[in-house]
């Protein structure tokens, strides 16, 4: 048992500003917004040092990006950045960050860059004064809630395999071909999970961990948290006082296109039907007493995919006549090889309660891994968070390769990552 279990939150507005970049430059920039995007999480304290799960309501935060805020955060918190767990929730009208593809499109004279480098300069100060005064607030707390409940007529596989084994459709978050609806739902995780911590009987803060991409329209330039966000905020109205947190599955090859046309008044369906479960889960929580903690990680070291070339892809980021969404793709997968080059690994990581556990891994990652997790973890409670670094962009599996489609298209690792990484996962699960 430990004793003196702590835990504080931490809640900013992380909303960019009129004109700011959008989902890596390629959409249309920020012209107003809809609903607030925000930088949520918990500090948790034990015996050992703090543990930060974050949430970001933007695209992605890659490679050096990934690593200095981390780094901040840790700093705030007075722990080391590997006990820091900086999760996005993928929502695609949002910024999308990574600092090395900026300078390299900044030093092509590149316009519009990824993100305005002040503006998210400002929002790790502010970030990392948050999670300070966080470790000052945090206050015992004595029980969790472990619930779940399934989440209907949302999820989908994006991916829609013909009888010759290659991709048939392909459902993006928002999908008008009624053939490619009428599609059966395919492979997904249709689970949300709810992790609760209490104080004196109250609830403190909620996490909340489901798997589809999170966005119902987008490309209009209107800053929002979209539909995951409108349930999160409609749980925030339920309880005051209680801070809601939600992260993202790992739902590379899922999407809400069965459910979803692309209409603005679908927006609030889809976010009804996510708050209900997320009511549901909370309600049907089983109590138990918090009283153990615990962190542990594992490094990765993915190879780069095969026909990737650093010297070609530099040379479309100069490129003038290039582009824009070949330009600043290239200039992430630019600075990931650079990554790849430096050794630099990737964490998978694990929190472990008493009652159950979440583990934490990396971008754009296929629900079949998580689901392979889930396997291994029987008939303990394990909660998934995707969209950890995002410098890989998409994880698939070996055979995505050759069924085709959009994911291994921009996927930046080997197509023989899925046998290593899967491995890195059980090593992780397994360890005591």
């Amino acid at each position: 048992m430990q004793p003196d279990l702590r835990l504080g939150t931490f809640d900013v507005d992380a909303s960019p500003p009129m004109g700011h970049p959008l989902c890596g430059g390629w959409i249309k920039p920020v012209v107003g917004q809809d609903d607030p995007q925000r930088f949520r999480g918990v500090v948790l304290l034990g015996s050992d040092a703090p543990i930060v799960l974050a949430s970001l309501d933007w695209t992605g935060v890659l490679n050096e990006s990934h690593r200095i805020w981390t780094e901040r955060l840790a700093e705030a918190a007075g722990t080391s950045p590997d006990r820091v767990a900086l999760h996005c929730v993928h929502q695609h009208n949002a910024p999308f960050i990574d600092l090395v593809g900026n300078r390299l499109l900044r030093d092509a004279g590149a316009d519009p860059l990824l993100f305005d480098e002040r503006f998210v300069d400002d929002l790790m100060v502010r970030s990392a004064a948050a999670v300070a005064e966080a470790v000052r607030s945090a206050s015992p707390v004595d029980l969790l809630g472990i619930g779940s409940a399934d989440v209907e007529q949302v999820a989908c596989n994006r991916r829609v395999i013909g009888p010759d084994g290659r991709i048939k459709y392909t459902r993006t978050s928002a999908t008008r071909d009624p053939a490619a609806r009428a599609e059966p739902d395919g492979t997904i995780d249709p689970t949300l999970q709810s992790i609760s911590f209490f104080r004196n009987g109250a609830p403190v803060a909620r996490l909340y961990y489901y798997t589809t991409h999170p966005m119902s329209y987008y490309g209009d330039g209107r800053v929002s948290a979209d539909f995951v966000g409108l349930a999160r905020s409609r749980r925030d109205a339920d309880e005051a006082g209680t801070l809601h947190v939600y992260f993202t599955g790992a739902a590379g090859n899922v999407t809400a296109g069965k459910y979803n046309d692309g209409s603005p008044e679908n927006r609030p369906v889809l976010a009804d039907r996510v708050y209900r479960a997320m009511t549901a889960a909370d309600a049907s929580a089983e109590d138990h007493p918090f009283d153990h903690l615990s962190w542990a990680t594992l490094p990765i070291h993915f190879d780069a995919r095969e026909d990737l070339d650093l010297d070609r892809l530099r040379a479309i980021v100069a490129d003038p006549d290039a582009s824009v969404v070949d330009r600043n793709r290239n200039a992430m997968t630019c600075s990931w090889l650079m990554r790849l080059e430096s050794k630099r690994p990737i964490l998978l990581g694990r929190l472990d309660t008493n009652a159950g556990s979440i583990l934490h891994l990396p971008a754009e990652t296929f629900v079949e891994y998580q689901l392979y997790a889930r396997s291994l973890a029987g008939n303990v409670p394990l909660a998934v968070a995707a969209y950890g670094d995002g410098g890989p962009w998409y994880i698939p599996l070996e055979r995505s390769y050759r069924e085709g489609g959009y994911e291994p298209s921009v996927s930046w690792v080997s197509t023989m990552s899925e046998p290593m990484y899967k491995s890195k996962i059980e090593e992780l699960l397994r360890r005591s």
